[in-house]
């Protein structure tokens, strides 16, 4: 209750139907947005002003489209960035669009390769995506380590994401309701996301032994389509 309170005095929960001077009554629609504002600021991890902003995008009149596209770009963005730097490729600002000036890719040459994996796949991808500058990030922090990441690398795993993406969109199919459909996209990005990762390492674990198999065996792996 004192959780419920602290919601509405930040103006993230509207106020129920007092009963009497002690008493509040809540409907399913409070429910309803209190289950998006957990998922908002526990589970997504959005500070309580970032949340407000969210809920009003999405009281307005927002179609699907565009309420996806606010939850999606308001979460907390994935990097493989681990040196505070931001995805900074380590250069003085001297360095070339190619590389910084330790050899390892710039910030320039990390927006360049990830502009022509957009380009590659066909994505539409709008400008102000936090996702662009965050894989660029990414890549050159990768690169830092010596783990360099060519589009050609990058694309067999985009087409993966591309599919992945097709059946998160098939789970959000027929729901109309925007707060509903809100928290069904927090769910999809922020609680299934670590179910795809595990998948993933199992999958990895399952070919890691089909291969020693194989090799062991002396024998080839059959063909499956």
């Amino acid at each position: 209750m004192a959780t419920i309170k602290y919601y509405r005095r930040e103006g993230l929960l509207p106020e129920g139907r007092a009963l009497n001077p002690t008493a509040v009554e809540y409907g399913e629609e409070h429910i309803q947005r209190l289950r998006l504002i957990r998922s908002l600021v526990q589970l997504g991890g959005l500070s309580v002003a970032r949340t407000r902003e969210v809920l009003e995008a999405v009281d307005r009149l927002l179609d699907a489209f565009e309420t996806l596209g606010v939850v999606h770009h308001a979460l907390p963005v994935p990097s493989a960035d681990r040196t505070g730097k931001g995805g900074r490729g380590g250069g003085d600002g001297d360095s070339s669009p190619d590389s910084a000036t330790d050899g390892t890719m710039s910030d320039e040459g990390a927006a360049e390769r990830v502009e022509t994996l957009i380009d590659s796949m066909g994505w539409q991808i709008s400008d102000e995506s936090p996702h662009r500058p965050a894989l660029a990030g990414s890549l050159a922090a990768l690169a830092r380590l010596g783990a360099d990441c060519t589009t050609d690398d990058l694309i067999p795993y985009a087409r993966l994401a591309t599919a992945t993406a097709d059946l998160d969109f098939m789970r959000l199919e027929g729901i109309d309701d925007r707060i509903a459909l809100a928290e069904r996209a927090v769910f999809l990005t922020v609680l299934f996301e670590p179910v795809v990762r595990l998948l993933r390492r199992l999958a990895q674990e399952d070919a890691n032994h089909r291969r020693h198999h194989r090799h062991a065996s002396g024998g080839s792996e059959p063909l499956t389509e």
